[in-house]
């Protein structure tokens, strides 16, 4: 039968079919066929684009030719823009604001052909090092609020170009989104005084029934109450509110488990289209703060339709637990 699920964080509701269930290669995928355009992110082409806000140097260097290994550029059209001033004008009922913000991009890698499940671990570790230092580098002027770090992967996901890479945007404000993560969080805090995330986490490493990998410190898991099929989460095993805050040390580790997430994925998925967006807390947060930053994974192989946008409720096809066995296993022995 299927069930509503209640989110503990946001108190959204989730439709989970349980009863006839989606399982990989029922699902109709868009393509993510490459193009021999032009490539403005490939070594030789930096004119074509924006100069270097950051860059991490390659570990070998070539004798002649590019040197860097990720190269962080401003968006050529970007969505918002650091000109902008954040005076707020009201119109009535109404508010607006200029359009203030950064929009960066950050270049995994010099290979048009290489993503993260085809790179080194510590290539890998590379682009979350370069995501830190534009958060870091970001929190030092005060208009920003919020950093959102995100990568779309395949035309359906919102890629526009092959090569791959991520996106930054910095925000005067904390999107909707997270601000009721925050709410929630704070309100199981203010209640239980424990972080609602680590309670998932802890009731989770008894269980071991949305688990996928672990790693270090960090663990991949199907949420229990994902909005999507095989909607898959990062989290750091102990409490930590803000990602930018993140050692070198566990960068590696990370790394090491975003890739082996993403590359199960891949072949269990037949190379799906996907998103993925870190959620950590505001600039302005206590580094103690009552939330716990994360990793959201979101492969593209449903739409939303009109009951989704009427009701704010999702429905998934795919069980998360059942998710999380195909992806832990990859050919599981599926017992109903």
């Amino acid at each position: 039968m299927p069930e509503l699920r209640k989110d503990p964080v946001t108190a959204r509701w989730v439709i989970v079919n349980t009863e006839t269930p989606k399982i990989p290669g029922s699902f109709r995928l868009s393509s993510n066929k490459k193009s021999s355009k032009v490539c403005p992110f490939c070594p030789g082409h930096e004119a074509m684009t924006p100069p270097a806000i950051f860059t991490i140097p390659r570990r070998i260097r070539p004798k002649s030719g590019h040197d860097w290994q990720v190269r962080v550029i401003a968006n050529k059209f970007p969505a918002l823009r650091i000109e902008e001033n954040i005076e707020k004008t009201p119109l009535g009922v109404y508010e607006k604001m200029g359009g203030f913000g950064a929009h960066e991009v950050i270049i995994e890698n010099p290979d048009h052909h290489k993503e993260i499940t085809e790179l080194e671990p510590e290539e890998v570790g590379d682009i979350l090092k370069a995501y830190r230092e534009r958060c870091l580098d970001l929190r030092k002027d005060p208009r920003f609020r919020y950093i959102l770090i995100f990568k779309n992967y395949g035309a359906s996901a919102g890629a526009t170009l092959e090569h791959p890479h991520s996106q930054l945007i910095g925000l005067p404000i904390v999107p909707s989104r997270v601000t009721g993560e925050l709410e929630g969080a704070a309100w199981h805090h203010g209640s239980a005084h424990r972080c609602i995330f680590c309670d998932c986490l802890e009731q989770e490493g008894r269980e071991k029934i949305l688990t996928i990998f672990e790693e270090g410190g960090f663990v991949s898991l199907a949420p229990f109450v994902s909005r999507f099929p095989f909607e898959t989460w990062i989290l750091p095993k102990h409490h930590e509110a803000s990602f930018d805050r993140i050692s070198d040390e566990k960068l590696l580790s990370l790394a090491v488990l975003l890739q082996r997430t993403l590359g199960r994925i891949k072949s269990v998925l037949k190379d799906p289209a996907f998103n993925f967006m870190i959620h950590t807390v505001p600039m302005t947060a206590l580094a103690e703060a009552p939330y716990h930053w994360h990793i959201e994974i979101i492969p593209r192989l449903t739409q939303v339709a009109g009951f989704e946008w009427g009701t704010g409720f999702y429905v998934n096809p795919t069980p998360p637990e059942l998710a999380a066995q195909f992806l832990r296993e990859e050919n599981p022995r599926i017992i109903s």
